[in-house]
């Protein structure tokens, strides 16, 4: 089993993964992003994104209503559905679910985000929250029966409401209920990078006991990914390979080694 996180960025070569998935004899689940789409669509309809970065360092999206209606629209509308119909075109029989569809993912809503804004600390409350569960049963009948599963956000709270969450922390409560052998995920740079802005400066290979160190290296979302890296290997994922979304055959690298490999 490979469970398979495609970025949402623009220059992620969607293309090339699923022609290559087409050749794989692994059974795999696909968690996919959709960012880029999202922002685009969130200025075309005047209501841009906005990004809250909480006392302890780490960003994210805030989720307002609004906000919450143009990521279901690029998510688990227009973004899901073009995964599944290239899926299709290559013989991948595939089902797009969002964590609603079936109560496919439960989480709870966040208490608040702790932010400092004008010296002053506050809380601030949206429509976010971490994922808990996974209905593995239906993960499971899906897989048995021929399905590849391509899962997106929004998710369900504890009173079944949507609510958007982060791809890394969905990525976590997948493994525990998959157990897969192997975490392949695409982003947008050659893997984790020593220096951000020098993409020459790749780190081939990392151990799980440097990921905390690693963590406090970076800022922003990579942050919040590096915790959720070491999160994957305290649950006891073995190997993660976090790898070039943008090349021609971005899974066939990514299995050569190719990229990051944390293990």
């Amino acid at each position: 089993m490979i469970l398979i996180k495609i970025g949402g960025g623009r220059s992620i070569n969607i293309e090339g993964i699923i022609a290559d998935l087409a050749g794989l004899s692994d059974s795999f689940v696909l968690l996919h992003g959709a960012n880029a789409l999202r922002d685009e669509l969130a200025e075309q309809l005047g209501k841009p994104k906005k990004v809250i970065t909480s006392i302890s360092g780490y960003s994210s999206v805030f989720s307002d209503a609004t906000a919450l209606d143009i990521m279901m629209m690029a998510y688990a509308g227009l973004k899901n559905k073009r995964i599944v119909e290239l899926c299709q075109q290559h013989g991948i029989n595939a089902i797009g679910l969002s964590g609603l569809d079936g109560r496919m993912i439960r989480g709870r809503r966040n208490r608040g985000i702790r932010v400092e804004e004008n010296g002053k600390r506050r809380i601030i409350r949206d429509f976010s929250g971490k994922p808990e569960s996974v209905n593995t049963a239906l993960l499971q009948l899906l897989l048995q029966n021929g399905y590849v599963p391509v899962l997106c956000v929004p998710i369900l709270d504890e009173n079944n409401v949507a609510i958007n969450s982060e791809n890394d922390d969905i990525l976590n409560v997948l493994q525990k209920s998959l157990h897969a052998d192997k975490i392949i995920q695409f982003i947008e740079a050659p893997g984790f990078l020593d220096d951000a802005g020098d993409p020459d400066s790749l780190v081939a290979r990392i151990t799980p006991q440097e990921l905390e160190a690693r963590e406090a290296q970076v800022e922003g979302r990579m942050k919040r990914k590096m915790l959720a890296l070491r999160k994957l290997f305290a649950d006891g994922a073995g190997q993660v390979i976090i790898s070039d979304g943008r090349v021609e055959h971005p899974l066939q690298q990514a299995l050569a080694g190719k990229g990051t490999v944390i293990a």
